[in-house]
């Protein structure tokens, strides 16, 4: 429990040392001198310590005063902030925003939003924590996450607002030197035998069924060879000659140059990223940020 008659004592303690003189402290504090003294005294009683020297040249710090003094200073310090903290807090101009998002919505969409919001708060603490889309709701859910930013879609809860912000094309990516590489186009049917990189369906659900799906429609199952954590992984495995991948054209510029995207002939959409947040709790950073986010001039995603 805090000891709020303490802190006052850490203030008087802390004037005193500074001024080394009691009736300069006292006028610092806008008391009079007799009260603060008293205090001191009370102070050291309690702490069973002497923290000052009271002599005819003035007041000075015993060891153990000296002893203390940074860490009350340190104390003070922080207390000040917090002050600050608080009244900007209330006043919906500061805080701290805690985000999270997959690695695709770091590259994509999320800098720009961060930007304008920093424009419009410059004193918020926005905090970007690396996800899988798998991980977003609990963690809004349990009060981790003030935002999530990852490949959702469909019911999420009543209590789970959200909004879709970009959708996606998908494309093939293929070694340079493919059987496949000089197409216009491919035929989704065309990829059944061969060996597939794919997010693991416990990271991205809605992901993995959209393309299991997709992959039935044409009649087979894709032969998952490699299960990973991002587009980025898909890109580099594929660059290591283990298979094929579909990914969103969005993130071609990722491929090096051994490795070529070809659009499929019959698209495939998927939604790449959406926000979701707690309609549980009340958050007034959380509010601003889905506004500037609806804001007219937000900006376009394909």
């Amino acid at each position: 429990m805090i000891n709020f008659r303490i802190i006052r004592h850490m203030w008087l303690f802390l004037a005193v040392a500074e001024e080394r003189h009691f009736g300069r402290a006292a006028k610092r504090l806008g008391m009079t001198q007799p009260p603060l003294t008293q205090q001191i005294q009370v102070l050291e009683q309690s702490l069973k310590v002497q923290l000052f020297d009271r002599s005819r040249r003035g007041v000075q710090l015993t060891p153990a005063g000296l002893a203390i003094l940074p860490a009350v200073k340190k104390f003070a310090e922080h207390v000040e902030r917090l002050e600050l903290a608080i009244h900007e807090a209330v006043a919906g101009q500061t805080g701290v925003l805690t985000i999270g998002a997959i690695s695709t919505a770091m590259l994509d969409v999320l800098p720009g939003y961060i930007a304008r919001m920093k424009v419009l708060m410059p004193q918020l603490t926005i905090a970007i924590k690396e996800i899988d889309s798998s991980e977003a709701i609990p963690a809004l859910q349990n009060g981790e996450l003030d935002l999530a930013f990852a490949r959702l879609t469909g019911t999420l809860g009543d209590d789970i607002g959200s909004l879709p912000l970009s959708s996606d094309n998908l494309v093939v990516a293929l070694p340079h030197n493919h059987k496949l590489a000089g197409q216009s186009k491919i035929e989704l049917l065309s990829l059944s035998n061969e060996e597939w990189i794919m997010f693991s369906r416990h990271l991205s659900p809605v992901f993995f069924d959209s393309m299991i799906t997709a992959c039935r429609a044409e009649g087979f199952s894709p032969r998952i060879i490699h299960e990973v954590r991002s587009v980025a992984s898909q890109i580099a495995f594929v660059s290591c000659g283990q298979g094929v991948a579909l990914v969103p054209s969005s993130l071609e510029r990722l491929s090096p140059a051994n490795v070529i995207t070809i659009p499929l002939k019959h698209k495939i959409e998927v939604v790449t990223t959406a926000v979701a947040w707690s309609r549980s709790r009340s958050n007034i950073l959380v509010e601003k940020f889905i506004a500037l986010i609806q804001s007219p001039d937000r900006p376009t995603q394909k």
